[in-house]
């Protein structure tokens, strides 16, 4: 499981705000992705993937409906979205 930070410019990709990115190792304005990954000897693999929302973005409808986020998505942490919730 990581979680990868994808810098962005403007406000109305969803998830997007000011938060801390560890692939530019700042704060900067990015999405955050949590990804699930299967690695061997033999390969890799991209099991699951999730974009993660922050509570400001959670927490209003209007810009979420404007994202075209479903209605059914609250919030939930990093660790939430890596174990499944």
């Amino acid at each position: 499981m990581d979680d990868t930070g994808f810098i962005k410019k403007g406000t109305a990709s969803a998830g997007v705000q000011r938060q801390y990115s560890g692939t530019a190792s700042r704060t900067e304005n990015c999405r955050i992705g949590v990804f699930a990954t299967y690695a061997s000897t033999k390969g890799r693999a991209l099991v699951d993937r999730q974009l993660y929302l922050p509570k400001s973005w959670t927490g209003d409808t209007d810009r979420c409906r404007a994202a075209g986020i479903p209605k059914n998505r609250g919030f939930a942490t990093k660790g939430e979205l890596a174990h499944g919730r």
